[in-house]
Parts: C-alpha cells; sequence; structure tokens
C-alpha cells in the first residue's frame, strides 16, 4: 500500500500548510520538464497531495487506510464500499481531480508550461563563432563583417507558413485549441493531463497550404550577413553576444555568441591591459643620458633615459597601454632598456674603453 505520508515526507499529524510545502518542494524538484525530473514520482506526489490536501479525503484515508491493508501489491482499498462515504462512489468523479500536469511548473515557480512554450514557438539554436583580430584591432576596436548560413524567417511567408494568398485554418486535431486532453484512472479518479497539439505544435493552426518556398516550416537556410563591433581593449578568449543572431526557430531566434582570439604581436607582448616592449641602446646612452624614440600602440613617444641606466631595466610609460574594456581608464606600457655590447671595437674605440677601464668604469 503507498503511504501517502512517506511521499510527501511529513509526518501523520502534519498541517495543511506543511503538507502544502512539501508538495511544491517535491514537485518542484520532479517535474518532468527539469533536468533530473521523474515523471512517475511527480504523479505519485501529486496523487498524495490530491488525498492529503483534501481535508475530507484526507480524514477518509487516515480513517481507512491502514484498516483494509490487504496483501503486497494490493491498494489497501480494494474490495471496500466507499459509496457510502461522501465523495466517493457516485459522488466522485474525476473532475474533482483534474488539473494540468505541464501548468503546476508555471503555477507555482513562476516559470511557463510546455504548452505555453509551444504557443510562444520554439526558440531557435545559438550559434558560436571563432574571429580572430590582431592586437592593434583590438587596441582601437574594429567592425568586421561574418557571413553565416542558418536558418532565416521565410521571405515568401514570413513565417506564417502558409502560401501566400491562402489562410491558416483550425487544426482538426485539437479543434483550434493547440492542446489535447488525456486522462489517466488512478486510486481516487482520473487525472487529465493537457499536452500539446503535435500536429499544429500548439499553435491551433495548420496552413491550408504550405509556404512552396519552406515547405510550411515558416524558415528557411539562408547566409546571412551580420556586422560584428568588436570593443577597444577585448581581451582573448572574451565572448561578445548578439541577441537573436542566431537560428531562427519556430517563434524566435537563437543568439550568436562570437569568441574573439587575439593573435600575438611581433613586438609587443600583452599581460592584462599593459603592453610590453623591448628597445636597446648603446654603452654610451646608457652610461650618459639619452633621449629615445619609442612605438606605442597608440603612436611614437619619446622617452628619456636617465644617465648610468642598467641593461634590463623598465621604464613605464603611464596610460600607454590597453583600453580598459567596460571601465574607465588605460593600461601602462613597459619599456625593457637592453644595453648592447659592442662585438667589435674600431682602434680610436678601443683606446677610448681601456681609458675607461683605467678609471674603473
Amino acid at each position: 500500500m503507498k503511504d501517502y505520508y512517506v511521499i510527501l515526507g511529513v509526518p501523520r499529524n502534519a498541517e495543511k500548510e506543511d503538507i502544502k510545502k512539501a508538495y511544491r518542494k517535491l514537485a518542484h524538484q520532479f517535474h518532468p520538464d527539469k533536468k533530473g525530473g521523474d515523471e512517475k514520482k511527480f504523479k505519485e506526489i501529486n496523487e498524495a497531495y490530491q488525498v492529503l490536501g483534501d481535508d475530507s479525503k484526507r480524514s477518509q484515508y487516515d480513517k481507512f487506510g491502514r484498516t483494509f491493508d490487504g496483501s503486497a501489491g494490493k491498494s489497501g482499498f480494494e474490495g471496500f464500499d466507499f459509496s457510502g462515504f461522501s465523495g466517493f462512489g457516485k459522488g466522485f468523479n474525476s473532475q474533482n481531480f483534474e488539473f494540468d500536469l505541464n501548468d503546476v511548473f508555471s503555477e507555482f515557480f513562476g516559470g511557463k508550461s510546455s504548452r505555453t512554450r509551444a504557443r510562444e514557438g520554439r526558440r531557435g539554436s545559438d550559434i558560436q563563432v571563432d574571429m580572430s583580430v590582431n592586437l592593434e584591432e583590438a587596441f582601437r576596436g574594429i567592425e568586421k563583417e561574418i557571413s553565416l548560413k542558418k536558418y532565416v524567417v521565410c521571405e515568401v511567408c514570413s513565417g506564417r507558413r502558409n502560401e501566400p494568398g491562402t489562410v491558416l485554418k483550425l487544426c482538426s486535431k485539437c479543434n483550434g485549441r493547440g492542446e489535447i486532453k488525456m486522462e489517466q484512472k488512478m486510486l481516487f479518479g482520473s487525472f487529465s493531463q493537457v499536452i500539446v497539439c503535435v500536429e499544429c505544435g500548439g499553435t491551433g493552426k495548420i496552413p491550408e497550404k504550405k509556404c512552396s518556398k519552406c515547405k510550411g516550416m515558416g524558415r528557411v537556410q539562408n547566409i546571412e550577413k551580420i556586422n560584428i563591433r568588436i570593443p577597444a581593449g577585448i581581451r582573448s578568449g572574451e565572448i561578445i553576444q548578439f541577441t537573436g543572431k542566431g537560428e531562427m526557430g519556430d517563434g524566435s531566434a537563437g543568439n550568436l555568441y562570437v569568441r574573439i582570439r587575439v593573435k600575438e604581436h611581433l613586438k609587443f607582448e600583452r599581460h592584462d591591459d599593459d603592453i610590453y616592449s623591448n628597445e636597446t641602446i648603446g654603452v654610451s646612452q646608457a652610461a650618459l643620458g639619452d633621449k629615445i624614440k619609442v612605438e606605442t600602440l597608440g603612436g611614437v613617444h619619446e622617452v628619456h633615459i636617465p644617465n648610468g641606466f642598467q641593461s634590463g631595466g623598465m621604464i613605464k610609460l603611464f596610460e600607454k597601454g590597453m583600453p580598459r574594456m567596460g571601465r574607465s581608464g588605460t593600461g601602462d606600457h613597459y619599456v625593457r632598456i637592453n644595453v648592447k655590447i659592442p662585438e667589435h671595437l674600431s682602434k680610436k674605440a678601443k683606446q677610448l674603453f681601456e681609458d675607461l677601464k683605467k678609471e674603473n668604469i
């Protein structure tokens, strides 16, 4: 025999509100439309709540449910005449328990039932593409055009599915309701489940004559050109979303996701929003100091080398790096200075270094 209190996980003296809370929690957990849902368990939970959630039926269940418990596999009510009790026998019919399993999630948890989603039309699939840009393009931002072969709205019927000049007629299978009621007999009566009509997909209408272009689908495959605006400062691996630019479905289009790959640069290295580069100077420039021209992503800048500068030292150029995408400010540019030691010296240069050597320089 099924113990409805065990099914709902409540004690036999549970308050009505506690029973209702337990039912909602379990219905949410096992709803067939949810990932990991269990239709059989869901129906069992509903069956238990229909009894325990009703004061009269709960009283009768508490009074007679265990008294007439038979052997394994029997319901515990078999062979007992309920016709003398209010709500059972002649007075009991399936309407007492009629509800739409598809709408439970919507009613209790604010979602959309499968019937409602079908009427609105299925959303098309999302599309993800990869796009490569160089560092200069990522620095200033750029607009690029891509061509995608995907499902789009049929230009002949504008997505209505019928041949122009013809009409949409009521679906004969569901009589225009977009749904079909199915009944299932259970212990205390019948549960009615409303499902989406497979003939019309929940719209309640079918084409009198299908569109010759899309064959009644409302969409066709075509090549669409889309302008992709890549913002300045974007990093490699980041994804840009374009709402409604994916595959067209029966009702609405999915989204387009563009994943950006920033190619490596021959001269510059990027770390977050900062840029690093190398410059080489001579021994005399390092010893005496000098001014050199340094290339950055934003242009050429003059940099002062202080006297006595050591090889491998860094000079920071404030806010000459990458724009901070989505934030104010700009990264910095770091110039690594390398001092080049000459491999071959002229006679004069050699003498000068000999003199410097005498000075311990």
